[in-house]
């Protein structure tokens, strides 16, 4: 079987830390603990570690390193004995440096209670409107994909659900959430049942700025947060502001997600398609668009899984930098197995990236949470369109989740998930290279999905054969769903939500399929 570079058979395992993007390569000779003291010192001083913040217990930290537990309790050693963390006993050891400062949290001036408008006088009955008829249903792959689409194959019916996109649902903390959600009950005052600020409640926004500083990189301040309703929102509102202020053309990657291009092109006049190829976007070709802003997914590119190379990145900032704006969707971002983390677009140049994130696929898309950290100049814009939306997400789910966040629970969860999703991953790539061997896998060293080609051609399209495939109970979405530009026949297949024998199973059906169409398959 061919496979692409990141495939797991020939991958270059590297270690490294979500936890302040910390990688070990970076230390000297012989002084690991002196490096480790020095970017924790660091961390703390420029706030991405504020007071109160928990650091990882050694040996998780060491186990992430790849280096000895007395590496990591030597630099904790020597930050204690500076004054800067201290032991709490089981609630960890948290930073307590007495020269930092907890981060000042202005008046909320959009916070003012929501009172609403009276009633209108009463108006004349008029006979109601004739009912409309019924709309057809939709197929899943009619003759051009639809936003009812995705709709359409989510419902139907089908034993083996490989669709990306679908985290491991029956993984869910429930007893962690539970036990978060008695605690925030307890604590909660009559007055905190009231509307609240639109922008999100203090502790949520708190906990998303410290978990960003923690693990993405970013160096944010709670008032920079909007807490919105999922990615999907946020490219919403993002959208309806960059329209309103005149910028009504967004390229997006190709290929590239068409639930996302469906969102934002439901607002926005233009999304000009850019290639991608295996260091990410081509900046010479979006350059050539004469687009002003791009919507990237550049640390686990959907749907080839490519993470934007160093020097590509350095092309990019440059062209965001000549008054170019990024939207960086971070997604699948947690999701990674033979890779070191990559830090987000936006820790380097913030006033030029809109960056999305969400929990959809860390804990649920049924908690319809995710934040937006946007430029000055469009925060006061996006924070009306989101009041005028909604009034502001529900305020309970938010505490539980920032209680979640600040406990380290949502860290132990993403612990456990990773080798659940490796294993899943490994049985996906066996069951290719035994029923598929002509295929090509793309992006397996991340995320919840593979992307799969067909160099030789298809007999059939790739929609064609999504089809047959759930006609016979399996859910897969077909490549050119997310392609414009030209691209070889293929296939995105989640491995998230199935055990190692569904989708071992459903891959065997796609290869029966594939002989009976009479697709020449090597073996």
């Amino acid at each position: 079987m061919h496979r692409s570079n990141d495939g797991p058979g020939d991958r270059s395992t590297s270690a490294g830390a979500d936890f302040l993007q910390l990688d070990p390569r970076e230390a000297p000779a012989g002084g690991l603990a002196d490096w480790l003291a020095r970017r924790l010192r660091q961390a703390i001083a420029d706030g991405r570690l504020p007071v109160g913040s928990r650091l990882p217990a050694t040996r998780l930290l060491a186990a992430d390193l790849r280096v000895s537990r007395g590496v990591v309790t030597d630099a904790y050693r020597r930050l204690a004995e500076e004054g800067r963390i201290a032991g709490r006993g089981r609630g960890g050891t948290v930073v307590v440096d007495p020269f930092a400062q907890p981060p000042a949290h202005p008046a909320h001036h959009h916070s003012a209670p929501h009172h609403p408008a009276r009633p209108a006088p009463a108006r004349p009955r008029t006979p109601p409107p004739a009912p409309a008829p019924p709309r057809p249903p939709v197929s899943p792959f009619g003759e051009a994909p639809v936003p009812a689409s995705f709709d359409a194959l989510r419902t139907a019916a089908a034993r083996i659900d490989l669709s990306p996109g679908v985290p491991d649902l029956a993984a869910f903390p429930r007893t962690a959430w539970l036990r978060a959600e008695r605690a925030v009950l307890r604590d909660l005052s009559a007055q905190d049942f009231g509307y609240g600020d639109p922008r999100g409640t203090p502790a949520l926004r708190r906990a998303v700025a410290d978990w960003l500083g923690r693990n993405r990189g970013i160096r944010a301040d709670p008032e920079d947060v909007l807490v919105v309703a999922g990615a999907a929102q946020a490219l919403a509102l993002v959208g309806e502001v960059l329209r309103a202020t005149g910028l009504d053309v967004v390229a997006v990657e190709d290929p590239g997600s068409l639930g996302t291009r469906q969102h934002l092109g439901h607002r926005i006049t233009a999304t000009p398609p850019v290639p991608v190829d295996a260091e990410g976007i081509r900046v010479d070709a979006l350059r050539a668009t004469g687009a002003r802003a791009v919507l990237l997914t550049p640390a686990h590119q959907f749907p080839t899984g490519v993470v934007l190379g160093g020097a590509r990145r350095r092309e990019l900032l440059r062209w965001a930098a000549d008054g170019g704006l990024v939207i960086e969707d971070d997604y699948d971002a947690e999701h990674r197995y033979d890779r070191p983390p990559v830090p987000a677009l936006r820790g380097v140049l913030p006033e030029q990236v809109l960056h999305l994130g969400s929990v959809s696929k860390l804990l649920a898309p049924a908690l319809r949470t995710g934040w937006i950290l946007a430029p000055a100049r469009y925060r006061d814009l996006l924070v009306d369109a989101k009041r005028l939306n909604d009034l502001g997400n529900a305020a309970l789910p938010q505490l539980v989740l920032a209680r979640l966040m600040d406990s380290g629970a949502l860290e132990r969860h993403l612990r456990l998930l990773r080798p659940r999703h490796r294993r899943r991953r490994d049985a996906m790539t066996a069951a290719i290279g035994t029923h598929l061997p002509g295929a090509v896998v793309h992006g397996a060293a991340a995320g919840l999905h593979l992307m799969v080609t067909f160099p030789g051609g298809l007999t059939c399209t790739d929609t064609e054969l999504a089809a047959a495939a759930l006609a016979h109970g399996v859910k897969v979405q077909p490549l050119s769903w997310h392609a414009r530009l030209p691209h070889p026949p293929g296939l995105v297949l989640g491995y998230a939500a199935g055990a190692p024998g569904e989708i071992e199973e459903g891959v065997a059906v796609l290869g029966r399929l594939l002989r009976e169409a009479g697709v020449p398959l090597p073996g």
